[in-house]
């Protein structure tokens, strides 16, 4: 079993920065990769960042690239998403997943075995 905490959300206005920070423990030691997901009101859950725990690839969806920065330390076991110039559609609240398949398709929510119990994210205008 995996647990995973999603911590850093809050409010903040448009053109500001946060950082999430996503902390696993239990058995991560077989982490394939880890991604950010976010559901905003009446909408389905959307694919953000994945970064291979591994070499440390990386993807993202087109509205958050050059914006959105996903890390990690491997050490600490903890996965970062570095939001800068935050716009209001970036409200949402900000899940975070770990999967240990070795899968291609990391921006599939249904590629991933754990989720985080998620973090808000508010920004004003």
């Amino acid at each position: 079993q995996v647990h995973l905490v999603e911590s850093g959300g809050g409010l903040v206005q448009a053109g500001e920065s946060l950082r999430l920070s996503c902390a696993a423990s239990g058995r991560t030691f077989n982490t394939y990769g880890m991604g950010w997901f976010r559901q905003a009101p009446g909408k389905e859950r959307e694919f953000v960042a994945a970064i291979r725990w591994s070499g440390g690839g990386t993807i993202y969806t087109d509205s958050v690239k050059d914006r959105f920065t996903i890390s990690r330390d491997n050490a600490k076991n903890t996965m970062y998403l570095h939001m800068n110039s935050v716009k209001p559609e970036d409200t949402a609240v900000y899940y975070c997943a770990a999967t240990f398949r070795g899968t291609r398709f990391l921006s599939r929510s249904n590629a991933y075995d754990y989720w985080g119990q998620g973090t808000q994210v508010t920004v004003s205008k």
